[in-house]
This record gives C-alpha cells, structure tokens and sequence, in this order.
C-alpha cells in the first residue's frame, strides 16, 4: 500500500475528525470499538491521528473551513471599518472609537484582560493590551 493511501477506515475517521467530531467520537465512528474502554478508546484515536498521512488528511479536509473562516474575519473586519467610518461621518466619535476597538480585538491586536485573585475573586477593572504585530511591523 502507497504510504500515502488512506485505509477505508483511516479516511472515515479522518472525514469526522475533520467535520468537528473529537478523536474519540472519530474512532468510535470508524473502527469497532464496541467493547473498548473510553481510555482504550482514546488511546487509539490519538494513535491513528498520530499517523502522519492522517493528519495531513484531516489538514486537507479541514482547509476549505480554515479559508472560510478567514474570509468570514476578513469579512468582519470590514464590517466594522464602515461602521466606524459611518460613525465619523456622522460625529459619532464615541460609537467610531468602539468599532475600532471591536475591529482591534477581532484581529487580535488587542486583548481585553481580568484578573483573579487567589481568593478566586474576579477584578472587574478591565486592561486592554496592545499585542505588537508578528512580522514586527507597528
């Protein structure tokens, strides 16, 4: 067999995989493991996806969904630029400093942060901290 071929229950379990089914759930869905343990179970799953035209399966399956994502953020990103331009247009800085910062946290370029104490207290002063982008532009 062609290293790279997927038996038949290798491609079903990495089609679930892909589709948003755990590993296990995958496993369960694709091989007989009526009488296994849940860590039995898991202990295959994570075996099979271990496999490296596995997961180079389930990378392939899942990129269409990755790119759609993508594009939906992107999408939402520009969504929130109109507003905010639309909010200026009208002098409505307060709703224009919010889409800006809605646009900041969706690209996550900001990260709103709290804090918990040791006694399991929440602080509810909210930071908000600037992430300096990875290709070391800003």
């Amino acid at each position: 067999m062609n290293k790279r071929e997927l038996t038949p229950k290798e491609e079903k379990f990495a089609q679930l995989v892909a589709s948003g089914k755990t590993q296990a759930d995958a496993y369960r869905g694709s091989y007989n493991a009526g009488s296994m343990l849940d860590a039995t179970i898991a202990s295959k799953a994570s075996i099979v996806m271990a496999k490296g035209h596995v997961r180079a399966r389930v990378d392939e399956l899942r990129r269409p969904i990755v790119t759609k994502a993508q594009m939906t953020l992107e999408t939402h990103l520009e969504d929130l630029l109109e507003l905010r331009r639309l909010a200026v247009q009208d002098g409505k800085y307060s709703a224009a400093v919010s889409a800006e910062i809605a646009r900041g946290k969706a690209a996550g370029l900001i990260v709103d942060k709290s804090e918990i104490d040791h006694h399991g207290s929440i602080e509810m002063n909210h930071t908000i901290e600037f992430v300096k982008p990875k290709n070391g532009e800003g």
